[in-house]
């Protein structure tokens, strides 16, 4: 029994989702100076509230140990993901007619990725970061950005200074954030009454049916179904209005949010996608419960893929340095015994090594240079992105290993 409460609703945690054992924080990369020193490990075991439905993780460390002046990922390094916040950027515009009098605040901007776009179009932006480094790095290209935590009290100082939004734009972050309801808050204070908030976050559903156990890491305190949502939208004044599915992360919802009372109309989605969670069981404790015995089933099969290989006599490296390869490595147990290396197109991450496996970073041009057998690609939901980057490695005759939703070799 865990004896925590739920960040969400307040009620007491007690029913188990799944346990990953000791990991150390995904983007603590080390340099080779460090590898001689010990490593923190932390608990990651996700729980889910009886009450709300809330996945999220029992024991984290503070936000601080993931965000800070040394953040390691920034948003611009994937091709598929910068030509995703260029069509939403499009379509916001369109949808909600924004111009040269409107003002978009983008929460967990990084390094200007998204709102470059805006700016682009004549459109006022700023963004709300916390990290130093991603933070200056949006400013280098000309994003003014506030180096901040987002929260209530964030929003009050925002609005003290004259400023409010039209569009706030908050994607891949409500996952990241430790107190829900003090952040969802911020959101109603700094809002126009005729403004509109975007969530773009993992969908529960596609990581329970296709085990994304290795999209749970410490980053991610929660893990989000709509039917756990929208309460927690009610309690601090807002009601969504909208709701798209995007291939993205192996799965997210975008959801469309207004303050409680707004003339929205409710688009017929909403009920569709709370109608589907609970026809597969999202409702139900029974369903979280099964998870854990499929999440030690993937571990096996992507195991037992990797031991043949190396019984074989293959060379293995991986593709990427995600947070979620360093949950799933580190599970599984695959150090330099498995994997030779890594690489990365990210700058920051090459020359220094995997958190708590130790694998070597390099940068993207060694596969050519050395031709392994097979690459493990990491970050699997960029597989075809990857994939046609690196066809003259598949001309040399090498070959990719995709670990998830099920292990196998293209």
């Amino acid at each position: 029994m865990s004896g925590k409460a739920c960040r969400s609703c307040g009620a007491a945690l007690t029913t188990s989702f799944v346990d990953l054992g000791g990991q150390p924080i995904s983007n603590a990369f080390r340099a080779v100076e460090q590898l001689s020193s010990p490593e923190l490990f932390y608990p990651l075991r996700a729980m889910v509230c009886a009450d709300c439905k809330l996945v999220q993780l029992e024991d984290t460390p503070p936000r601080d140990a993931h965000f800070h002046a040394d953040y390691i990922y920034f948003s611009s390094f994937s091709n598929s993901w910068l030509d995703h916040a260029c069509a939403y950027a499009t379509a916001m515009i369109e949808r909600f007619h924004l111009d040269g009098a409107s003002r978009v605040v983008e929460i967990a901007s990084n390094d200007g990725y998204l709102l470059r776009n805006f700016n682009a179009r004549g459109i006022p932006s700023l963004g709300v970061e916390p990290s130093a480094n991603v933070a200056a790095a949006a400013r280098a290209q000309g994003v003014e950005t506030r180096e901040a935590f987002f929260g209530a009290q964030t929003a009050l100082a925002m609005v003290g200074d004259g400023l409010s939004a039209d569009l706030m734009p908050a994607n891949n972050v409500l996952a990241h954030v430790p107190d829900l309801n003090d952040f969802v808050a911020g959101f109603r204070i700094l809002l126009k009454p005729s403004g509109v908030a975007t969530f773009e976050f993992p969908h529960l559903l596609p990581l329970i049916r296709n085990v994304y156990f290795d999209t749970i890491y410490h980053e991610h305190y929660s893990y989000f179904s709509l039917l756990a949502l929208l309460p927690l939208l009610q309690r601090q004044g807002l009601e969504a209005f909208d709701v798209e599915k995007h291939s993205t992360h192996g799965g997210s919802l975008r959801l469309f949010v207004a303050p409680a009372g707004s003339d929205r109309p409710k688009a017929d989605a909403i009920a569709h996608l709370i109608a589907e969670e609970k026809a597969a069981g999202l409702d139900d404790l029974a369903t979280y419960a099964s998870f854990k015995d499929k999440t030690y089933s993937a571990k096996r099969a992507i195991l037992s893929l990797l031991c043949d290989l190396k019984e074989k006599g293959h060379a293995i490296a991986a593709y990427g340095a995600p947070a979620k390869g360093n949950t799933l490595l580190n599970f599984i147990g695959a150090k330099t015994d498995f994997i030779d290396y890594t690489v990365d197109r990210n700058p920051n991450k090459q020359g220094l090594f995997l958190p708590g496996t130790a694998i070597p970073v390099l940068p993207v041009e060694a596969l050519v240079e050395r031709r392994p057998d097979y690459v493990l690609i990491l970050p699997w939901n960029l597989a075809r992105e990857i994939m046609h980057e690196q066809s003259a490695l598949c001309a040399s005759g090498s070959r990719f290993i995709i670990p998830l939703p099920r292990s196998h070799i293209v």
